[in-house]
Parts: structure tokens; sequence; C-alpha cells
């Protein structure tokens, strides 16, 4: 390494061993996941196996086949041409903020963009906010969380919607207070997975109906003030997001349950079909490849949530998302066309960005070099 790069590096390690945030603009030594190009403390980059940002066409296909399946159904869950398909997001606060984040939706939010566009659904498709403040992964890991009460009577049910309509949900989650990075044993990127499997399980359990998982993971945390997901831990989670719908892909290819996600089978099993939704994750005021970046502004006072300029900016992310994917506008758009197979470009989760990131083992498992 250069000499100047390990001065970076030591000031970067002095910054975070006084527990004191980097300064606006300082380089966190992190390279998006769409953008590796080597490796991460041994770990590949890409939001797809074999170091990509293209949705394998395998896992394309079954993802095209359960948007197919979204349909409107009554309270019952009985289909019924003049009743709803919801969609619905799991999460805690940052979740909530860039969803929707209060009556009425904030301006700016995904839920707030949707109602004002006249090429999403609103006849059919019923979009609700299930996140709220302070809910960590672990609190909607099992179907007996009182979270997914709350979620039927507080933000269903008066919309005169039921759990055997949810049939689409957006999970983002996180951890407070980590305190072990990767590659450790004990990372929260790894308790991460874990919990998410979890998720994804108890989801089906308590929405019958539920066809498709999607998944986002943090933004940037770079300039957070405290300790409640600071970096590396916003970046590390996409790596879970990441080894959780790897290990859905590898295990639908007849290998065996993954240990830290579980049984993810979607066909015979308790899980889900799951894939990408928009990766938020920026090295602050350093550009990805599609422009992307993470202003001191765009974050509130604490450096961890989103101000309303961040909202505003995860929202349009999402939004374009949702139009733009194979497996979503169908059901997501008026009018929209379920694909046959996916396209060429199908997959991205990155925003304006798509194509490969790189080589790399399709495993995820530590490999030679770092970024």
């Amino acid at each position: 390494m250069k000499r100047t790069g390990l001065a970076v590096v030591i000031a970067f390690s002095v910054l975070a061993v006084a527990g004191l945030a980097a300064p606006p603009g300082f380089r966190s030594i992190r390279v998006p996941l769409t953008d590796m190009r080597r490796t991460y403390k041994g770990f590949t980059g890409g939001l797809y196996p074999d170091a990509a940002n293209e949705m394998p066409f395998d896992h394309g296909v079954a993802g095209i086949a359960k948007a197919g399946q979204i349909v409107p159904r009554d309270t019952a869950g009985t289909p019924d041409p003049s009743g709803k398909y919801v969609l619905v997001s799991i999460g805690m606060s940052n979740t909530t903020q860039e969803f929707c984040g209060s009556t009425p939706c904030g301006p700016g939010t995904f839920m707030s963009q949707a109602a004002a566009d006249s090429q999403v659904n609103r006849g059919t498709l019923a979009i609700v906010d299930g996140a709220a403040g302070g809910q960590t992964a672990d609190t909607w890991d099992s179907p007996t969380d009182i979270n997914y009460d709350r979620v039927r009577d507080t933000r269903l049910a008066p919309r005169g919607l039921s759990e055997a309509q949810v049939q689409v949900a957006w999970v983002k989650v996180a951890n407070a207070g980590p305190t072990m990075s990767l590659p450790a044993a004990n990372a929260d990127a790894y308790r991460l997975v874990t919990q998410t499997g979890n998720i994804v399980r108890a989801l089906k359990v308590r929405y019958s109906n539920l066809q498709q998982v999607y998944l986002s993971s943090r933004i940037y945390a770079g300039y957070a003030t405290t300790t409640l997901n600071p970096e590396p831990y916003a970046y590390e989670s996409g790596f879970a997001a990441k080894w959780v719908i790897e290990a859905q892909i590898d295990q639908m290819r007849g290998g065996p349950p993954d240990p830290r996600a579980g049984d993810l089978d979607y066909a015979t099993g308790p899980g889900t079909w799951i894939g990408w939704a928009a990766y938020l994750w920026a090295d602050g005021l350093h550009p990805r490849s599609d422009g992307l970046t993470w202003q001191p502004g765009d974050l509130a006072a604490d450096g961890t949530h989103p101000s309303a300029a961040g909202r505003a900016k995860v929202g349009t992310m999402l939004m374009a998302f949702f139009k733009q994917s194979d497996q979503t506008r169908c059901w997501f758009l008026v009018g929209g066309a379920c694909a046959l197979v996916p396209s060429d470009d199908e997959g991205t989760a990155a925003g304006a960005s798509s194509g490969s990131a790189g080589p790399g083992r399709r495993t995820g498992r530590p490999t030679a070099g770092r970024e």
C-alpha cells in the first residue's frame, strides 16, 4: 500500500477509536457493492452471485412468475377483481421515514411520490407503511412479534385491508448499537443474515398470499454522531442482504439451506421469493458509478436518519426500481405488462446504473485481494 493510503487508513482508525465522526467528505475506504472490482475484507461485491449486479436469469424468471400470481383479493384472501393487493414496508425508523414517515406522508417520500404519479396503480394496489421507529430486526423475526399485530390493527384494518391481501413486502432492517464488524464470526452482518431469513419466514406465516420480498440495506452513515448504527455497519448490512438473496438462489438450484439464513425454499418450503430493491449506499461525497452521493444535508443532525432531502432521494430510487423492474412493473403500474422473461438489463437495484460488478466467486466467501 502507498504511504498516502496508509496515512488515510491510520487517520480513519484514529477517528474510529476516539469515537469521533468522520469529517464531511472523508473517504471511508469502502466501495459500493455495485462498483466493487476486487473484495472487501475478502468478500466479493455485486448485488447477486458471480459479483454481478444483474439478477440471475433463473431467479428472474421465478420472480416474474411470482409477479403473475399477485392478484386483487378480498379481505378473506379470495381472488376478486374488485379487491386489493398490498405492498407493505417492514423495518425501523429510517424505513418508515423513507417510505412515508407521517400522516399524511412527508413530501418526497416513496408513498408521497407514488400518490402523485399517474403511472402508479391506484386502483388495485394499496401501499401501506408498516415500518416504525425503534423497530429493529429482532422485533420482526418471529410471526408472534407484536409488530405484526400492530400492522394488522393500526395500518391495515383502518384502511379496510387485511393480512390476506399483503402480497409484496419491502424490508429494510438493522440492529441498534452494533459492535462487531466483518470478518468476525459474530459480526452484525452475519446476525442480520439470520434475522432476515427469520423475517422472510415470519412474513410468509403472517401473510399467506405473500409472493415477493424486496430487500434494501442502509444508507450512508459516515456522518453519524451516535453509536446507533454508524459505519461500517450501515455499509456491511448490504452484505447481509446480498448473502440472504444468494442463499435462496443457491438453495433453489439444489443446494442445502444456508446455515445462517435457514430454509428459504419458496416452492415447497417456508420461504418467499426474494430480490433486491434499490441499493442505497454510496461513500458520502464520493460519487458511485451512477452518480449517487450522500451529502451532509441529506442526513439529520445525528448523521444516521435521513433529512427531508435524504428521504426524497430514497423515495426517488425506490420509485425508479418499482417502475422499471421486470418483477414489479406489471403490478405497480397502471396497465403494466408482466414480462415473459427478464430483459437484458434486468436485476439492477442500484438506481440508474447497471452492469457487472466484476469477476469473483458466487458464494461470497473470502477470496484473494482486497478493494
